[in-house]
């Protein structure tokens, strides 16, 4: 059996003004911060893209919704995920599997962490036991401990169809 591993990696800012999305999910953070980019800024939804497109040396997110072009503004990150899946169905390629962390301070993401594997694997028409998401602090340490931003790890494993 032919596979491929790839990984992915995204960070966004934390500022005011902007909803914290996450694996297509809102989350309420404690100062009314979210993520600053040209679409929802879904650091999980983004950094699975890129894993995914890694796997099959397809690029990355860039190459796909570029973020100079005004038809991705505000666009839904997991609507951007399933298109990239239909790329890999195309391909030839199942997803057997995808791993993330997710890294940031505050909020909590414990009580969120079953309704965004639901939302990813929905988006990826995967089942829920295909996805994982664990969360972690970085500790105080870096931007991201200081609570500047949040970022995202991602690995994905695929199977060659036949």
């Amino acid at each position: 059996m032919e596979f491929r591993i790839g990984n992915g990696y995204d960070i966004h800012r934390l500022v005011p003004g902007r909803l914290l999305i996450l694996g297509g999910q809102q989350i309420d953070h404690p100062e009314n911060l979210g993520l600053d980019g040209h679409s929802d800024a879904d650091v999980l939804a983004h950094a699975i893209i890129d894993a995914l497109l890694g796997a099959l040396s397809l690029g990355d997110i860039g190459k796909y919704f570029p973020p100079d072009d005004p038809q991705w503004k505000g666009a839904d990150s997991l609507l951007l995920l399933a298109k990239v899946v239909d790329l890999i169905y195309e391909q030839g390629w199942i997803i057997s599997n995808i791993d993330t962390v997710l890294i940031l301070e505050r909020p909590k993401l414990k009580n969120h962490i079953q309704n965004i594997r639901d939302a990813i694997a929905c988006s990826m028409r995967i089942s829920t036991n295909q996805v994982g998401i664990k969360a972690t602090t970085n500790e105080k340490i870096g931007p991201v401990g200081r609570e500047e931003g949040v970022a995202c790890y991602a690995v994905a494993l695929l199977n060659k169809i036949g």
